[in-house]
């Protein structure tokens, strides 16, 4: 029988944003990055991020790809 497996990746968006007390529209105007496309990532309602958006991310929040992401290894198929 097929284990079902589920990929779970965090984004830590939303935390990173609190910290550094930046508001959505602020980012989009700093980061050059749709207000819709951070929104999606900030409710983690996404389904992927493209390199452009993430390294946009990372120059406007001065963070690196891993402090934004975070991947959460599957449990139920153990």
């Amino acid at each position: 029988m097929l284990k079902e497996v589920i990929i779970i990746i965090k984004c830590y968006l939303s935390r990173i944003m609190g910290e550094k007390r930046i508001n959505i529209s602020e980012l989009s105007k700093d980061a050059g990055v749709a207000r819709n496309t951070i929104t999606t990532l900030y409710h983690e309602n996404g389904k992927g991020i493209t390199w452009e958006v993430l390294e946009k991310l990372c120059a406007a929040l001065n963070c690196q790809p891993g402090d934004l992401l975070e991947y959460i290894p599957d449990k139920k198929g153990e």
